[in-house]
């Protein structure tokens, strides 16, 4: 069941059955009670009609008159019976609509004592008795016991109940139609700002707009915006791998221009090999600086924590390596609770050239630390990165100088200048900052300091 309408309509329909199949269970068991108290009520009254109608005869034993005050009791099969019993349980008096009948004896109650039972008679039909044992007190002042017994069929009863049951269903399924198409037509107007965000994707996917709207509810507003900046930054993602492979072929036009005419100069021939080599630099440092460009655009919808010691880890034993007959002095300082909110290569990229560049002009020590982001309102924690060298250090005039690219101090170490400008470019776009200061160990101290993402407001 994909459609989200249904499902609602679906979970709304289960819900109201069980409510008002509880609603209908609780109302029929209540109306039931009700009316079999209102039953043995009545019951209660014909059985003090018919004490009161009962009266000793002259043989010492009780008699009732031949019509008694209610009608039923007088006529066959009328559903009210009444009837006399003795101590042992024989039948001394039945009423004339009994006549033919044979209700059955039951249990006999306490002296003093109403008892309600439900028998049923041989042809099926259930009846609700009630009987009262008593002593009654003859003129000769002598007590006989006796057990007044009248009885009622459930039929007419149960036929109500049947009735009532029948209207309750019915009266139950039209309310819950009613309100499921009430439901259904609310919902259709509910969802509709759903249907418009779909119907909106489709135009996008067909070109023919460039954003969702944003005259959406409150709690769709964040999902279109969410997505209307997903789109952008593809968008521009797009925009950027275009534009970079733009620029690199525009770039590597000059230098291969140059060697085309170096390698055709025949007059050159003694320093070819060399200017040839500051060309394929000059490429190479083009490559990389095109081609890193569009790597540095950090999408913050997908970032995910990583874990900051380990990658520091694997850089410094790369670089013992590769620095082996210098063998400087690497030490770490991060806590494994660092974690860093970004692309991982984004990460190896701002630690290892900054890490290369300290080992490259340290005498002997390289520190590196790590220190959470201070800041208010944080849902992703930030980082500041300090590494420190025991180098000549960097001049304040050429701090500056030394972030953009192709900018080097010493012309005689290998490098292409522009570590530093891809640090720079590569903090900015997670909204960082770079600084270059003097250590307290005497060369250099680059900071870079990652803000945590914000909550928006």
């Amino acid at each position: 069941m994909s459609s989200l309408s249904a499902r609602l309509l679906v979970s709304v329909s289960v819900l109201l059955l069980l409510f008002f199949g509880a609603t209908i269970v609780v109302l029929d068991a209540a109306f039931v009670s009700a009316g079999e108290r209102a039953r043995e009520e009545i019951l209660d009254g014909y059985l003090m009609q018919l004490l009161a109608s009962a009266n000793p005869n002259a043989e010492g034993a009780l008699s009732f008159p031949p019509d008694l005050p209610e009608s039923r009791f007088n006529a066959p099969g009328s559903g009210l019976y009444a009837e006399l019993r003795d101590a042992g349980g024989k039948v001394e008096w039945t009423s004339r609509s009994a006549v033919g009948l044979a209700i059955p004896e039951g249990v006999t109650p306490a002296l003093g004592q109403q008892l309600f039972a439900r028998k049923t008679l041989d042809d099926g039909t259930p009846l609700l008795t009630l009987s009262l044992a008593v002593q009654w007190e003859f003129p000769d002042a002598t007590l006989t016991p006796y057990v007044f017994r009248v009885s009622e069929s459930l039929d007419a009863f149960n036929a109500q109940v049947a009735s009532f049951r029948r209207q309750l269903f019915g009266w139950f399924a039209a309310v819950a139609l009613i309100m499921l198409l009430a439901i259904s037509f609310l919902m259709r107007g509910l969802l509709s700002p759903l249907r418009q965000i779909e119907s909106e994707i489709g135009d996008i996917e067909k070109g023919g707009r460039a954003a969702l709207s944003e005259d959406l509810p409150t709690e769709l507003s964040g999902v279109a915006r969410n997505m209307n900046l997903l789109i952008d930054s593809e968008r521009a993602r797009s925009d950027r791998y275009r534009y970079t492979l733009d620029n690199l072929a525009h770039s590597l036009k000059t230098p291969l221009a140059a060697m085309r005419a170096l390698l055709a100069d025949q007059r050159s021939s003694e320093n070819t090999g060399s200017r040839i080599n500051e060309q394929i630099d000059r490429m190479d440092e083009i490559v990389r600086y095109q081609l890193r460009k569009p790597a540095t655009s950090t999408d913050r919808l997908v970032l995910t924590a990583i874990a900051v010691r380990p990658e520091v880890d694997r850089l410094v034993e790369g670089l013992r390596k590769v620095y082996h007959d210098k063998a400087p002095d690497i030490s770490v300082d991060v806590g494994d609770d660092i974690r860093f909110r970004g692309d991982s290569g984004d990460l190896l990229e701002v630690v290892g050239n900054l890490l290369d560049n300290a080992c490259k002009w340290c005498e002997r020590r390289v520190v590196v630390r790590a220190t959470p982001y201070s800041g208010d309102e944080a849902i992703a924690t930030g980082i500041v990165l300090t590494i420190d060298d025991d180098g000549p250090g960097i001049p304040d005039k050429a701090a500056q100088a030394l972030s953009k690219r192709g900018t080097r101090l010493d012309e005689s170490r290998p490098g292409h200048g522009i570590g530093l400008a891809i640090v720079r470019e590569t903090a900015a776009s997670y909204g960082g900052t770079l600084a270059i200061d003097r250590s307290p160990l005497g060369g250099a101290r680059i900071t870079v300091s990652i803000p945590p993402l914000r909550r928006r407001r």
